[in-house]
């Protein structure tokens, strides 16, 4: 079993280079999610990657902030396919949706993805209903999982996120909209 561990590293970005128009840390990042799936034999390889705010960045403004996330990625290759399997686990800060206020979040989830290759990936991609399910053409020698890292780690979050039951009300939150809160509870029910 191969391991690889490649960490992100934003800190190139202030290396002073002759030119000007270089950009390292873009130029960086673009090949950092890149691997190339040709050289490895057949078998389970697993690759580390850590990413963190400028990561997010660069692809859209996040709702939350303070992010430290670790991947873990298996790809099992075989012939005609390779199934990757993404541990997603870190910590972020985001917004109480309950009373509004910073809450520290813990992010975990396991993530499954079939990329097949063949002659017409595009044709397949379109007509494909499964979105675990990627096609790539036989003549392809990387694959970018920068996407999907991305994306993994959005659905890692819980669709609401607020405090644990246990923590209602505790030094955390904002008491003066919990308060709200429970009035326009009270008008709706009469």
């Amino acid at each position: 079993m191969l391991k690889k561990t490649l960490i992100f590293n934003p800190k190139i970005a202030n290396i002073p280079l002759p030119l000007p128009s270089f950009k390292p840390y873009v130029m960086a990042n673009k090949r950092a999610f890149e691997i190339a799936f040709v050289g490895l034999k057949p078998g389970i390889h697993e690759f580390s990657y850590v990413v963190d705010d400028k990561f997010f960045a660069e692809k859209g403004e996040p709702d939350f902030a303070n992010c430290h996330a670790n991947i873990k990625l298996s790809l099992d290759k075989k012939s005609s396919f390779m199934l990757l399997k993404f541990e997603i686990g870190g910590k972020a800060d985001v917004t109480c949706d309950r009373c509004g206020n910073p809450l520290a979040m813990d992010i975990w989830d396991e993530f499954n993805m079939l990329v097949k290759l063949v002659e017409n990936p595009d044709e397949m991609n379109q007509q494909e209903e499964d979105p675990d399910v990627y096609y790539i053409s036989r003549t392809e020698s990387h694959v970018d999982i920068g996407n999907w890292i991305y994306e993994f780690v959005l659905l890692s979050f819980p669709l609401q996120k607020m405090c644990s039951e246990k923590e209602i009300g505790g030094p955390q939150c904002n008491k003066e909209v919990l308060e709200k809160l429970k009035l326009m509870e009270v008008k709706t029910k009469k």
